[in-house]
């Protein structure tokens, strides 16, 4: 079963980076283009092969080990990545966060969208520090879908924007030491707590990010400063009691993280509140939370099954050749379970702790699955692509220079 699992776990490497191909596909042969579409779905991909692995196992070792085995996993992500979005995203909170990036803005003497774009690709990725990564992700893929992610741009710089969105998101919820997956993995067992993080890693995470979105802005002013506006959801009258009531909300779901029936059960407290409230509402964004939250499930049983290769493979690296080492091996596993594999190996050195958690980080901005918080940015940006979708070669070529930059700061300072 575990070659089995590695083999499908290849497979579904190899379906995300086909999943743009298979949207052509579905737009030059409409006879079957709900299945290509579907097969095309990046959300779906991990989910998918998840079902032919369990399905796989019941057959060859009996469905109650089947069973067994997909019970045992934890799926606190999944479900947290989900609801964090749906709050995140909803109108009030949008509203407050372009208020405050606006005000902001109208205190820089430079133009309005170009200093709209830099905050939406620094100061918000820092900010998932203090309310997570995915929430993070969800308001600055939000604020930079209008200026950026549109059609009209090319596609090109749309990747190149969104390696240093990712990039940054990946390497921005460093400054403490429970915002970031990867971190909040190591942080209990080896001892890290914000200080720490701050002072060791967070620092110098922070200027990287200031350098990824300036290098990008750069590139992009000259289609930014004729761009549209970006939607203000602010247009309609929304009082501020209410946006306050959606960040006690976000703040309430943050805090309980590790607690999945509390924060669930938040949660449906916080559908009754919008339901009660309609009249300051826009639609949830529940269909593409869904669809994230079952991507990270489906990554949830298909990682379950590598710890017999990567472990060791990680044991076994000196501790620079463990930055790089970690940087490659995250773009194809998630930094989260990569640094958790790490978490479990005795005797580790202060250095070689540092070189995994940094390297997982820096790599977290090169394929979707790469960080925990990217299939939210990929549902929510596709759009603005060519055919509906972001192919995984485009990513991993914008998110190279800015990976490089991260790479250099945490090596050298």
């Amino acid at each position: 079963m575990e070659t089995i699992g590695a083999v499908i776990f290849a497979l579904a490497l190899l379906h995300t980076f086909a999943a743009k191909q298979l949207e052509v596909l579905a737009h030059r042969h409409p006879r079957h283009a709900g299945l290509l579409h579907l097969l095309g779905e990046v959300e779906v991909v991990f989910g998918f092969w998840a079902f032919v692995l369990i399905a796989s196992m019941a057959l060859l070792v009996g469905a109650e080990q089947a069973i067994a085995y997909t019970e045992s996993l934890k799926y606190t992500e999944p479900l947290f990545v989900f609801v964090v979005m749906v709050i995140a995203a909803s109108r009030p909170v949008l509203v407050f966060v372009q208020r405050a990036m606006g005000a902001l803005a109208r205190c820089v003497p430079l133009p309005r969208p170009l200093t709209l774009v830099w905050l939406g690709l620094a100061a918000v990725p820092l900010l998932g520090s203090l309310i997570t990564e995915p929430a993070a992700m969800t308001l600055a893929a939000l604020m930079l879908a209008p200026q950026i992610f549109r059609q009209k741009l090319p596609e090109t710089l749309k990747y190149g924007a969104l390696g240093v969105l990712f990039v940054n998101i990946s390497i921005g919820g460093t400054l403490t030491a429970y915002a970031a997956p990867p971190v909040l993995m190591v942080a209990g067992t080896w001892n890290w707590d914000t200080a720490f993080m701050a002072s060791q890693i967070g620092w110098k995470a922070a200027l990287a990010v200031l350098v990824n979105a300036s290098g990008i802005v750069f590139l992009l002013r000259k289609h930014l400063v004729q761009a549209p506006a970006a939607s203000d959801a602010a247009a309609k009258p929304l009082p501020l009691l209410v946006s306050l009531v959606h960040l006690v909300f976000l703040a309430g779901v943050v805090l309980l993280a590790h607690h999945p029936v509390l924060f669930l059960g938040l949660f449906l407290f916080f559908l009754g509140y919008t339901q009660a409230y309609a009249q300051f509402q826009s639609p949830l964004i529940l269909k593409e939370g869904l669809l994230v939250g079952f991507f990270l499930a489906g990554l949830v049983v298909l990682g379950g099954m590598q710890q017999w290769w990567l472990q060791p493979l990680v044991s076994s690296l000196p501790p620079t050749t463990l930055f790089f080492g970690a940087l490659g091996l995250t773009a194809i596993t998630d930094n989260a379970a990569l640094t958790y594999l790490g978490s479990l190996i005795a005797g580790m050195s202060d250095t070689a702790r540092y070189m995994l958690v940094t390297g997982a980080v820096t790599g977290g901005g090169l394929t979707v699955i790469a960080n925990a918080p990217n299939p939210a940015g990929v549902a929510l940006l596709k759009d603005g692509f060519s055919d509906g979708s972001i192919g995984a070669g485009g990513l991993l070529l914008g998110a190279l220079l800015p990976t490089l930059v991260a790479a250099l700061f945490f090596l050298s300072l």
